[in-house]
């Protein structure tokens, strides 16, 4: 529009110069109606300046301004802001030109002046009214739409991106038009940009963060960029969370598919940015032996490991998926996605069958391998929660031990070619039910694998995966989005972390490098204390942790307590002597375990102390099955009522 590029100007304009402005229109106003009251009384214009034929219009313009304008001004017009006049603001004007009106009528029309038609005096009050309610109109328009989105923009989020590449830029321009966020610049470590500009963007040092969040009013900075490392990332990231902003970020520009940015794209800032270490790429050869062209199948098919590895799986491209879960929403979400995957990719050979089934029920089990022969089995159904299971404690043993141990004898039955154990590094010198029910899922395993000529049994033992069913990482996000406090169990308090999908995919990798009784560690990297997860995960949200150092921060971390069962370390192996593999994040174990034969009969004891509700009994089991573990004093809740 020919006019909004003057709106700006205009608004920017000092109080003073605006009223005068104002005032000057409605005086030309003034003008106007009497010089157009002439044109429709005589139906021919007349010069104002050079009147002929007797007419004396001047008079009547002098006449318009004296009444008019101290009027206007007595009531508060040049107070009004015009952008804002509205129904209110119109009745206000009616009323002062109706007053005006009388006057002026009772001038030139009742009394009559010379050279001025009596009609003069009603016409030239009935036009200035719809002139200067024109102006107020067109004011409120022009001007108060313009400042509204000022106004707006003002109050958004101020943002500032880290990156002025290809990637920053598409995301300036895609937040152009944004209401959720206002862009004001761009920061980046190439100093041969500083100080110049992009789109009226000015390009900072990144060590002028601190001092353009007080200045600029910045509280948000976007990461628009693809740094060469993880450790370069973290160093951006720690000198960013110095300075009270929240960080957000996008997909890396590989993920990017369709090339643009926009932004939807824009996400919380992932714990797994943090990790410290570049993910190793998947060999094609170690991901394809065991599923491309087969038969699979995945138990815990919609837990979050489970419908991860579902995910990588379907990629590679087996022949039949058989997804076996006892949670019907949870088959029913992964079903649902998968399909959705195979119907937008090529993959339409692919056949997804999805089974509602418990992996303690041997006879339904039986019938699903009897009939559809899996070539590998990646197995991944468990209770996996420390102080849950260790509460429940039969229903622990009955799924993660009997569950596995009923699916592997199954698999050996009908000849599967693989079965991977997912386990956890809670099974070593286990302090828990939980971890002592995965070291004997493992050990039964390892008892079958020396039995089996046909069938490859190994295991996977890993830490903490981001963004699991259970993880602290959503509960810290979610507790500081409530303002607050962040619970830890202990300030001490260590743990491995991996991505789900590096996990499922290193995970897939290991059960080709099987040769049967295979215990698999993945290399996790540098342990994480979780107290500094939480402090780095307030700090990038813009906040500050809330201490005896600082009373007036943001978010508390409360400290809460060891659970029953929990350690303040986690370890991946039992003995010392892991042995590389021709994956570089995969290493082989070579641990203890029980024979078939004595196996079974312990197993049965174990089976007997449940069943007869004797819980004590059965933690003694495990403590004579499972080396190192220490059983802790509360048991069963069926036992604690009893």
């Amino acid at each position: 529009m020919f006019f909004s590029r003057f709106a700006s100007p205009v608004l920017n304009l000092p109080r003073v110069a605006k009223r005068l402005i104002v005032l000057s229109v409605d005086a030309s106003l003034c003008v106007l109606a009497v010089w157009l009251a002439y044109y429709l009384r005589l139906d021919y214009w007349i010069s104002l300046t050079n009147p002929d034929f007797g007419w004396n219009p001047l008079a009547a313009v002098g006449m318009s301004l004296l009444i008019a304008i101290p009027l206007f001004v007595v009531n508060g017009f040049y107070r009004a802001i015009f952008r804002y006049s509205g129904l209110s603001a119109m009745f206000t004007v009616t009323k002062v030109i109706a007053v005006y009106g009388v006057v002026y009528a009772a001038i030139f029309t009742a009394m009559g002046v010379s050279g001025v038609p009596r009609t003069v005096g009603i016409l030239q009050p009935i036009l200035l009214m719809v002139f200067v309610g024109l102006t107020r109109l067109f004011a409120r328009f022009w001007l108060g739409g313009l400042y509204r989105n000022e106004l707006q923009l003002a109050n958004l989020p101020k943002v500032l991106i880290y990156g002025a590449g290809a990637t920053g830029r598409q995301l300036a321009g895609a937040l152009a038009n944004s209401h959720e966020m206002r862009v004001v610049g761009f920061i980046d470590d190439n100093k041969a940009l500083h100080k110049q500009t992009i789109n009226n963007l000015k390009i900072f040092n990144p060590g002028d963060l601190p001092g353009l969040v007080e200045t600029l009013g910045v509280n948000t900075v976007l990461l628009a960029f693809n740094a060469a490392n993880r450790k370069r990332r973290n160093e951006i990231l720690d000198s960013i969370s110095k300075s009270k902003v929240a960080v957000r970020t996008l997909p890396r520009v590989t993920e990017i598919a369709t090339g643009k940015v926009s932004v939807s794209d824009l996400r919380e800032l992932d714990i797994d940015d943090l990790l410290g270490r570049d993910p190793v790429s998947p060999s094609p050869e170690l991901l394809s032996k065991n599923i491309q062209g087969k038969v699979v199948l995945v138990t815990g098919a919609g837990g979050s490991i489970g419908s991860e590895l579902c995910r990588q799986i379907l990629s590679v491209g087996p022949i039949q998926l058989l997804l076996v879960e006892q949670s019907e929403f949870a088959l029913y979400q992964i079903h649902q996605e998968l399909e959705q995957k195979i119907s937008a990719s090529d993959n339409a050979q692919v056949t997804l069958i999805p089974f509602l089934a418990s992996v303690r029920d041997e006879a339904r089990m039986d019938s699903i391998l009897g009939k559809f022969k899996p070539h590998t089995i990646f197995h991944a159904a468990a209770y996996k929660h420390v102080p849950l299971v260790e509460h429940n404690l039969s229903e622990g043993i009955y799924n993660n031990v009997f569950g596995t141990f009923t699916t592997a004898k199954l698999a050996l039955k009908h000849n599967a070619e693989n079965f991977v154990l997912i386990s956890t590094d809670k099974a070593v010198r286990p302090t828990n039910v939980m971890g002592a029910t995965k070291r004997l899922a493992e050990m039964s395993l390892q008892a079958l694998a020396e039995e089996s000529t046909s069938t490859v049994f190994s295991m996977v033992r890993f830490g903490n995966v981001l963004g699991s069913s259970g993880s602290v990482v959503p509960l810290f996000r979610q507790q500081i989005r409530d303002g607050g406090p962040i619970t830890l169990t202990h300030r001490d308090i260590t743990r491995y972390f991996m991505t789900i999908p590096e996990a499922a995919q290193l995970v897939i990798q290991a059960s080709a490098l099987a040769k049967g009784g295979d215990v698999f560690l993945l290399d996790m990297g540098e342990p994480i204390k979780i107290y500094d997860l939480a402090v780095r995960m307030i700090e990038l949200s813009g906040l500050v942790v809330r201490d005896d150092l600082n009373p007036d921060g943001d978010i508390e971390i409360q400290i809460t307590g060891l659970r029953p069962g929990e350690k303040l370390y986690e370890e991946l192996l039992i003995g010392n002597n892991p042995q590389p593999t021709a994956h570089a994040r995969i290493l082989r174990g070579s641990e203890d375990f029980l024979q078939l034969r004595e196996l079974l009969v312990l197993l049965n004891t174990l089976t007997s102390s449940i069943e007869q509700h004797k819980f004590q009994d059965a933690q003694q089991s495990l403590k004579k099955m499972v080396d190192g573990y220490q059983a802790a004093d509360i048991v069963d809740w069926i036992s604690e009522k009893q």
